[in-house]
């Protein structure tokens, strides 16, 4: 789920004629919810070229990251809750975990989307194959045991966790 590198086109308006360029020197360097990666940002370097930058982050950027991934724990809450209760399978967990949906799901494992719709009801998520167990279990790069069962909390990224005490310490 976290990449090493994210390519970021950067690029600010002052008015609609009038572009302001971020030059080489002024390529924000905060630190973000990517900790310990690098961001590529494009800027203009001193020949008046295009150049990729590295980045440790932005603060505006980090925001953005860290509101979004608000939305994912609460959906991803919501789905445990409801696996938990019986009316969704195991699968509708990693699913949302790792940001897909069912057709994406089916694109990604090759199973039809019908099928794929089929395999979050619990009832008939027991009865699938070894075979089909396994296709999810690579996919999300986890054991089909794992696959089998929830966790009792949501799996977060690391970092968001930090940055998330972060900001509720200092508020």
């Amino acid at each position: 789920m976290c990449l090493s590198v994210v390519i970021c086109y950067t690029a600010f308006f002052k008015t609609k004629d009038e572009k302001e360029i971020v030059k080489l020197q002024d390529v924000p360097q905060e630190k973000g919810l990517i900790n310990g990666h690098l961001e590529v940002t494009y800027a203009v370097g001193e020949d008046g070229r295009y150049v990729l930058e590295p980045s440790s982050g932005w603060e505006a950027k980090t925001i953005a990251l860290h509101q979004a991934w608000e939305v994912i724990e609460a959906k991803l809450q919501e789905t445990l809750l409801a696996v938990q209760r019986g009316e969704r399978s195991p699968l509708a967990y990693y699913m949302v975990k790792n940001q897909m949906d069912i057709k994406l799901l089916a694109e990604y494992s090759g199973i039809s989307r019908w099928r794929v719709r089929l395999h979050l009801m619990p009832a008939v998520f027991t009865r699938l194959r070894s075979k089909t167990l396994s296709r999810y279990s690579s996919l999300f790069d986890i054991s089909v045991e794992e696959l089998q069962r929830v966790p009792e909390s949501p799996a977060l990224p690391q970092e968001y966790l930090e940055y998330k005490q972060k900001v509720d310490r200092e508020n």
